[in-house]
């Protein structure tokens, strides 16, 4: 079995020592410990010294010498634009606002598919696609201390929110 012992962000690691890849969705990408297969069918244990988030492009170091690819899988999302940077931004805040994964992509976000987030986008004026393509959300501003990076309150515990208060 091949065992995976660190995480090497894309670009930090010799691609040419790739051994093979392995393609996960997003909800399989924070892991710390556990047994999978590559896509060329070999047994692997990703053995972690604490959870990552595994993003496309990433190297797993191998135990035994070289590097496996992550690979982000094609899932089903949900593809919304807008016909103006302030509409799209309106969404934005709706989606954020809702503590939802989300992927901008140009100048379209990507989420999970959800009818009644896509009912509210197409109300306040957006294009909703259903679309298949590998899920990539912002890791947000609090990533680093999110306990997982599809919570829906990432990060919420570790930080406290700032608000202007005058005290006379």
């Amino acid at each position: 079995m091949l065992r995976a012992l660190e995480r090497v962000a894309a670009g930090g690691w010799p691609t040419e020592e790739a051994a093979g890849s392995i393609t996960l969705a997003f909800d399989d990408r924070f892991r710390r410990r556990i047994r999978l297969k590559t896509d060329q069918g070999e047994d692997l244990l990703l053995d972690l010294e604490h959870a990552e988030r595994l993003e496309d492009g990433d190297g797993l170091k191998l135990e035994r010498g070289g590097f496996l690819a992550v690979r982000a899988a094609e899932e089903e999302l949900l593809e919304i634009k807008c016909d103006s940077p302030r509409a799209l931004a309106r969404v934005a805040w709706h989606l954020g606002n809702r503590h939802l994964p989300t992927e901008i992509h140009g100048s379209a976000l990507r989420i999970r598919p959800d009818h009644v987030i896509e009912a509210m986008a197409r109300g306040l004026g957006a294009v909703c696609t259903h679309i298949r393509a590998p899920f990539r959300p912002e890791g947000g501003a609090y990533a680093h201390g999110a306990s997982h990076p599809g919570n829906r309150n990432p990060g919420h515990g570790h930080h406290q929110h700032e608000h202007d208060h005058q005290h006379d």
